[in-house]
């Protein structure tokens, strides 16, 4: 046996040193050394020696198996450095190639327009309320002044999802789970920043989905002359100081009265030009006092309670601040619109 076993190394060490592949050499070492390789076939003999052989036999075994495994472990780590460097030469990087600068990104128009309101409205102590975009025909009509069947539900042509479900067409159902939210507490002030959708045709000024932010105060004593004064201080912070608003008779079913607000021409300063198309002024928004129908839905007495609200759409202010003529550049992700705002 013992010579079985000198016999084994010397095979074993002759081929492992003539290795070139790493499989290879994974093969030959299950084939001497594995659960059913020819060094364990040898050793099953052992079996049948005496005691004195035994040591003696195992001794060699032993001294067999740790060349063959210092010859395997050898052969292992330099295939392994020589896949290394093979690797780093394969991945090696040219450090005298000129960078590549990365392209730095800007604020959306759309998003710098909300950021500017909402501060402008936080200064004047407003919260930021928000509310989901998927809504109840309740919320979004009926507790608005706007019960089922109502005709003026034909001004808002709507995505429903269900009977009951649909795309919000206004951010006025914040201003309504504000006010339950609030059972009953004053003072109520927010504005609702958020997306809507109506089922408009897409041109250069309608789009089925567009931007609104939406305003709501409650209070005691709450007059007229505060959503002027309020819109006023507004429309000065975002357009300029010299610039004035007028208040023209509307229909709104949640307010009462209601009224458009306009803006004089920031362009030419109400002079008439091709912005204003020589009127002098400029639509903005929808506002007027909280019609008590609504005060009652959102758990307010309007015998002890008034308020006012107002809407604006952002990408009508966006493209009016920016000279914009078209809705759709603020969609198409075409980056040489967007790139003009960058730094604005």
């Amino acid at each position: 046996m013992k010579e079985k076993l000198e016999a084994l190394k010397v095979e074993a060490l002759a081929k492992l040193q003539e290795v070139m592949d790493p499989q290879v050499l994974n093969d030959l070492r299950v084939k001497y050394l594995g659960k059913k390789g020819e060094l364990t076939e040898v050793l099953r003999g052992m079996g049948g020696l005496s005691a004195e052989e035994r040591p003696v036999i195992g001794q060699v075994a032993n001294q067999v198996r740790s060349a063959i495994e210092e010859i395997i472990g050898a052969k292992q780590e330099t295939f392994q450095q020589q896949e290394t460097q093979q690797r780093l030469q394969a991945e090696k990087v040219d450090v005298t190639l000129p960078g590549r600068r990365m392209q730095q990104g800007g604020v959306h128009p759309l998003s710098r327009v909300v950021q500017e309101i909402e501060d402008i409205f936080i200064g004047m102590g407003y919260r930021v309320a928000e509310g989901p975009e998927v809504e109840t025909d309740y919320y979004n009509f009926e507790a608005l002044n706007l019960p089922k069947n109502h005709p003026a539900r034909d001004m808002q042509d709507s995505f429903y999802l269900t009977d009951d479900l649909l795309m919000r067409t206004q951010t006025s159902p914040v201003q309504i789970r504000t006010m339950q939210a609030m059972n009953g507490e004053v003072p109520v002030k927010i504005i609702c920043p958020g997306k809507v959708f109506r089922r408009d045709d897409d041109d250069a000024t309608h789009s089925f989905q567009f931007h609104q932010i939406e305003g709501l105060v409650i209070g005691s004593n709450i007059r007229m002359s505060d959503l002027k004064g309020t819109l006023q201080q507004f429309v000065q912070e975002m357009f300029g100081p010299n610039t004035d608003i007028r208040l023209r008779p509307s229909f709104f079913p949640f307010t009462e009265p209601s009224v458009e607000v306009d803006v004089s021409c920031f362009k030419c300063g109400g002079d008439g030009c091709r912005l204003c198309k020589q009127s002098g002024w400029l639509e903005i928004l929808g506002a007027g006092m909280v019609h008590p129908n609504v005060l009652k839905m959102g758990g307010y007495d309007p015998a002890k309670y008034s308020g006012f609200a107002f809407g604006m759409g952002v990408e009508r202010i966006a493209m009016l601040k920016y000279g914009i003529d078209d809705i759709r550049h603020f969609y198409n992700n075409d980056m040489s619109f967007v790139k003009q705002f960058k730094g604005v």
